[in-house]
């Protein structure tokens, strides 16, 4: 039932090539992800980039650990927040999702960025 087991987000610093946080969302049983390479936005009306990347497990949303050398995203990952998450919309150009984490919480909005390129979006920290 959803309102024993809401979906969950995470979010894991990622020391890989460059270093980025890896922002996902549990959508249809696995975690919807999204690269943002300069940190997640905290105080209302900050923006960041973030990269769509591939749909991750749900399994995912516990893993911190390294990546060995040779497979992708290889590098050092820890968990640096993770909560519930309240879906407001789920659109195919803009994402608003109420989050209760450890550090992040409150609303944060996702919209395509199309202009930069086919994968990225922009990701704000909405007012609540």
């Amino acid at each position: 039932m959803e309102i024993d087991n809401p979906p969950r987000f995470v979010v894991q610093e990622h020391y890989a090539r460059s270093h980025h946080f890896d922002f996902r969302l549990e959508r249809d049983g696995v975690l919807k992800s999204w690269a943002v390479p300069r940190g997640m936005p905290a105080a209302p009306g900050e923006k960041r980039l973030a990269v769509e990347t591939e749909d991750h497990p749900l399994e995912y949303a516990t893993f911190e650990g390294e990546i060995p050398e040779g497979e992708p995203g290889a590098g050092t990952v820890s968990l640096w927040d993770s909560g519930s998450l309240r879906v407001l919309l789920w659109g195919e150009e803009r994402i608003e999702v109420v989050l209760e984490g450890a550090r992040l919480q409150g609303k944060y909005v996702l919209f395509r960025f199309r202009k930069a390129g086919e994968r990225d979006w922009l990701l704000l920290r909405a007012k609540d």
